[in-house]
Formats: C-alpha cells, structure tokens, sequence
C-alpha cells in the first residue's frame, strides 16, 4: 500500500520531469524504446499530422521489455506504428540501443548514414523520461532544435494504463536519480532540480522507492 504521502511526492517528481514543449514540425520523430507501446502510438500520431517525414525507432530489449516485446522494441514499435497507417518506408529501425545515450548516439548515426539532414528533432518517450530525454539529447546530439513530447496524461491516469503502480513510481525516482548525478559524469546536461522536488525525491527513496536507483559511477 502506497501512503499519501508518497502518492503526492510520486506526483511532484511526475510534474518535474515534464516539459510542456508544444509539438510542432520537426526534421525527423524519434521514438525512444521502452516498454510502453503508447511512445509508438504518439510517434506515429505526430508523423500522420505531417510533423515530420521520417520516424526512427529505437531501442533493443531490456529485463523489462524482454517478454513483452521479444522481437525488440524498436521492432514492435515499428509494428505498431504501421499498423496505425505510417508507411513502412517512412520508418527507420534502430535495433541495438540499450540505454538513453544509446538511443541518442545511435539514431543519429542511421540518420546521417540514410543521408536525412536533422536541424530539429521530436523527441518522443514515456512522459516521466521528458527531460531526461531533453538533457541526453542536448548533451549528445549539439546543435539541433530538441522538442520533448509523450502522451498527454495525468499522473494518474498513467499509473491506470501501467497497471502496476510500484513500478511506476519506482522509475520516477530512478529517472531523477539519473538527473541529479548524470551531469557529473558527461551523460546530460544539467538540469535544476528545484529544492521541493528534490525533498519528495529524498522522501521517495527514504520509503523503499529504489529498485531502479543505479550505483553511482554505473550508465
């Protein structure tokens, strides 16, 4: 049983990680791999209303993902993405990537090698990954416009559509975890944490929300 107290801070740590960027046309959609499948319904939502021409999918399998989507991710949102009306052609698959940095590092490598010239890039992941997307992609890919999207949902209305709200709120932590020590280790930009957040952070951790928290000096 999760107690108010923690429902409210999980509630925080979800409002900081978003950005609240208004999507708007793009050189290329990339649609970062995870377990949830709605990074490739809004992916291809955005490439249907003519956002950009072009959508990389990226992203191999993890514990998480490996019996969910054991084809990968990337794939599977593929799959789905084509299955909601965006052509084949107009989607590059990235199979490989096991991290953030990876997904970065390794979509803009297939995008300079299928000869599509990025200026401007819609970032498109799990709501409570948005700025850590953001600040990765800063960090990695300089030089290019970053909008940072994901779908339209209340905290609690995500948690509904996970179905497993220990998982939840135990990834919101970890992902501010990833924002706070990132930065020292070349992985992110920086990114103000506000003092209140990073109390319900502290508050989190202090109740058991750990199971995604990385050893310090680990990617």
């Amino acid at each position: 049983m999760i107690s108010n107290q923690s429902w409210s801070d999980a509630r925080q740590v979800w409002n900081h990680h978003l950005m609240h960027h208004t999507p708007r046309p793009c050189s290329v959609i990339v649609g970062l791999g995870s377990h949830d499948l709605g990074v490739a319904d809004m992916s291809a939502g955005f490439y249907l209303r003519g956002l950009a021409p072009v959508i990389v999918f990226t992203g191999s399998t993890s514990p998480t993902t490996r019996e969910r989507m054991p084809r990968g991710e990337a794939v599977h949102y593929r799959e789905r993405a084509v299955e909601l009306g965006v052509p084949v052609s107009a989607v590059l698959v990235e199979p490989n990537a096991r991290n953030t940095g990876e997904n970065i590092r390794f979509s803009r490598a297939l995008l300079e090698e299928a000869g599509v010239n990025v200026e401007s890039v819609l970032l498109v992941s799990k709501p409570y990954e948005e700025r850590r997307a953001y600040a990765t992609t800063r960090k990695l890919w300089p030089g290019v416009d970053i909008v940072s999207a994901s779908s339209p949902m209340t905290f609690e209305e995500y948690v509904d559509s996970i179905g497993d709200d220990r998982m939840v709120v135990d990834m919101l932590v970890g992902t501010l975890q990833r924002l706070l020590v990132y930065p020292a280790q070349g992985f992110t930009i920086e990114q103000p944490v506000p003092d209140e957040v990073a109390e319900a952070y502290e508050r989190l951790v202090a109740a058991g929300f750990t199971s995604r928290l990385i050893r310090q000096g680990t990617a």
